[in-house]
């Protein structure tokens, strides 16, 4: 599957949850998302919207004020 890139730094809330819902809607079932952002919102935002389309975060990483999720596409 493909490994898509989302640079969502200098984003803040709702934004980084809404970007990601928009990718996650267009992709293909499989796709795995590497979401970069540094709003500390995000951390919380994300979780959340997995929780409501079902998708996964297969991995999240937090590097000084940098937030890392690997989100799988159901």
């Amino acid at each position: 599957m493909t490994d898509v890139p989302l640079n969502l730094r200098g984003l803040k809330c709702p934004l980084p949850a809404l970007r990601v819902r928009k990718a996650l809607k267009a992709a293909a079932s499989g796709t795995l998302f590497i979401v970069e952002c540094n709003d500390p919102m995000a951390a919380i935002d994300i979780p959340n919207l997995m929780r409501e389309t079902g998708d996964s975060i297969e991995h999240s990483a937090s590097e000084d004020a940098l937030l890392i999720f690997h989100i799988r596409k159901a």
